[in-house]
């Protein structure tokens, strides 16, 4: 029997179609959810900013928006992946601890990773997500 993955992109979310990409799939028994790595690009087009701190918290608010998309939560994150552009140690630390509070004290799996370029201009942070329910 072959699974159907269902492909989710809300409209609470960048239009990821128009770019050739999906931002949630869906698939298997306890509905596993992989959020494609979500990046400061609003579905408004606001300019993504320069800070890396404001863009961890925009791409991470896009995270829990396709999170909810999914009927998944916060606590239902296992794994993450942190991809920041050329990166220093203190990046590392400051984005880190940005995103701290939005786990609310779950500890999903999480790899941090130094890049030297990501999909668009401007971008400097992007995480993806993995959730089950």
């Amino acid at each position: 029997m072959t699974q159907v993955v269902e492909k989710l992109n809300p409209d609470t979310l960048p239009d990821a179609p128009s770019m050739g990409y999906s931002q949630i799939s869906i698939f298997g028994p306890g509905r596993q959810i992989f959020i494609s790595g979500q990046v400061a690009w609003q579905r408004d087009g606001t300019p993504v900013p320069e800070n890396i701190i404001d863009q961890t918290k925009i791409a991470m608010e896009n995270v829990k928006k396709a999170l909810a998309a999914a009927g998944a939560k916060i606590e239902n994150v296992t794994s993450v992946r942190l991809y920041l552009v050329n990166p220093s140690l203190n990046d590392f630390s400051v984005v880190g601890a940005t995103l701290m509070p939005f786990f609310e004290g779950t500890k999903p799996t999480f790899t941090a990773l130094g890049v030297t370029a990501l999909g668009g201009d401007g971008l400097k942070v992007e995480i993806e997500v993995t959730a089950v329910v």
